[in-house]
């Protein structure tokens, strides 16, 4: 209540209502407005407002379900503000490591984005005409209709949190009972992929002074995330039956490549 609503709620409420603001035309000059416009919005609001939006955007009938599958796994990623003031202000000091992230993370999911339209612009979906009914219905009361999905989003990732921190906290305390002796690395790689802030922050406290080693550990945890995250993910997307294993295989493949490119750009 003090820190999930007043963040998350006001700029879901925002992005659903700017993304229904924009008429959809079926041509291949908007598809690609429309790919860059929702990629635009996850990048900014960070995981699950991406979800979110494409949920909308299948259930309004605006991207096929192909469309819908491919954009899930490529708008998804971490906010800049949480990259820059958590990971970079908060556990850093230093904001080198947040920009330099950010701007590899997008630059490579935005060459998969312009891969993925290229191989999908022929859909035959794209030649659909949603009817004028159905275009009326979708624009009447934005800003209501706005309020009315961005509220359940919230409570799905304010309970999907709540539900992760509790079995954290019995894990960990689990772990630090049963074997008192249990090795720094089993603990970290188990607090990280279940809830990824409390990863990254025994990270920086356990490599302090590895430089190297922090920031790549950084890296593949705000790549390969959590499964705190991948749930509130996958309530979203099966709500409109939206296939997660694109999704999955993509997390795979970034989770290599991107600290891959970092250590050969900055760290070498």
């Amino acid at each position: 209540m003090e820190a999930l609503f007043p963040y998350l709620l006001p700029y879901l409420i925002l992005t659903q209502w700017f993304i229904r603001l924009t008429p959809s035309h079926q041509d291949s000059t908007s598809r690609l407005q429309l790919y860059l416009k929702t990629y635009g919005i996850s990048a900014l609001g960070g995981f699950p407002t991406g979800a979110a939006t494409i949920a909308f955007l299948k259930k309004s009938r605006q991207i096929s379900a192909k469309e819908a599958k491919g954009l899930l796994s490529i708008c998804h990623s971490p906010s800049p503000l949480f990259v820059i003031g958590f990971v970079g202000y908060d556990l850093l000091n230093d904001t080198m490591f947040s920009w330099r992230f950010l701007i590899l993370y997008h630059i490579v999911s935005l060459i998969i984005l312009f891969i993925f339209y290229n191989a999908s612009k022929n859909d035959p979906f794209h030649a659909n005409i949603v009817p004028i009914e159905q275009q009326r219905t979708k624009i009447q009361n934005p800003f209501t209709s706005s309020i009315k999905d961005s509220v359940p989003t919230v409570l799905v990732v304010g309970s999907t949190l709540i539900f992760f921190t509790t079995i954290y906290t019995v894990v960990m305390h689990s772990i630090s009972t049963f074997f008192p002796n249990i090795h720094n690395s089993i603990i970290l790689l188990t607090a990280a992929s279940l809830e990824m802030t409390n990863g990254l922050k025994i990270a920086s406290q356990l490599f302090s002074n590895e430089s190297t080693l922090l920031y790549l550990l950084l890296a593949a945890f705000l790549t390969i995330q959590s499964l705190s995250i991948h749930m509130q993910v996958a309530v979203l997307a099966k709500s409109e039956k939206i296939s997660l294993r694109p999704y999955a295989a993509l997390r795979i493949f970034l989770v290599i490549l991107i600290p891959t490119l970092y250590y050969l750009l900055f760290l070498l």
